[in-house]
């Protein structure tokens, strides 16, 4: 819904999947957001989670070849995706960009306008959170003081947004998806971090200011990718020390099985 497969799969040095919203059936899952929620994989390769988002899909499995890298047109997305940047993961990005470059990809800068878009609708409250609440409404009601602290906090921030309010932001949101998927078009996959910083421990979570602040620093680049309705991909960054930090690919909608064999390109280029 906002990253939690590929959150994890940064943070634990694995990879993480986030298919396109339509491609697996939502049905029997618990819902959070019925405009954004998909069902996605974690495993220890690029091959191991198409395998398992076919079975998931209801699709046979079909073996594929990776994508040649040289030519493939990369976008490095600037601005907010690549601010507030901790050390580890701004220098291990930088490294895995270099090696793009000297394997032959196109890469360009791409400044995306349309993430002023998603902020001025997340600014007003969000689709999530409002979708979120309707869910939980009757649970908050009968036993709030029951649910942790954290979540409850994010669930009533919706409880006094309008219908009108609602259903403006998911028409602007509809016309926003569309002029992404048309910005997208000219590149094969944008990439950038997929988390802007390493794992932090369960002692600074504590405090319910840091606790929000980080959660929402975690979730910064990922959510995008939901909100625009594309699919997306985060490999495992090469280290050498350290916490585990993620590189995430990002595709048009539909583009699963292309976003697929780039991705085994670039995790095979990364574990050279």
């Amino acid at each position: 819904t906002g990253g939690s497969t590929r959150i994890p799969g940064a943070l634990c040095g694995l990879v993480g999947f986030k298919p396109s919203r339509q491609r697996i059936s939502t049905a029997g899952a618990f819902p959070l957001s019925q405009s954004m929620d998909s069902i996605g994989p974690i495993a220890r390769s690029v091959m191991d989670c198409a395998k398992a988002d076919a079975v998931m899909a209801g699709d046979g499995f079909q073996p594929f070849d990776s994508a040649p890298l040289a030519n493939l047109r990369i976008g490095i997305a600037q601005g907010m995706p690549l601010e507030n940047l901790d050390e580890t993961v701004a220098t291990r990005f930088s490294q895995a960009v270099d090696r793009l470059e000297q394997a032959g990809c196109r890469l360009s800068d791409e400044k995306l306008a349309l993430l002023d878009g998603m902020s001025r609708v997340n600014g007003r409250g969000g689709i999530q959170p409002a979708e979120a609440f309707t869910v939980h409404r009757d649970r908050l009601d009968r036993r709030g003081p029951a649910i942790d602290a954290n979540v409850r906090a994010r669930l009533e921030r919706a409880r006094n947004m309008s219908a009108a309010d609602y259903i403006e932001m998911v028409n602007e949101r509809a016309a926003l998806i569309a002029a992404m998927d048309a910005r997208l078009m000219d590149i094969d996959v944008l990439a950038l971090p997929t988390t802007p910083v390493v794992a932090p421990t369960i002692a600074e979570m504590a405090p319910a200011d840091v606790f929000a602040r980080k959660n929402a620093m975690l979730l910064r680049n990922t959510s995008m990718c939901n909100f625009f309705d594309c699919c997306a991909i985060s490999l495992p960054l090469p280290r050498e020390s350290g916490l585990p930090a993620g590189l995430m690919l990002v595709a048009r909608n539909g583009h699963d099985r292309r976003l697929f064999r780039i991705a085994a390109a670039v995790e095979r280029l990364l574990a050279a």
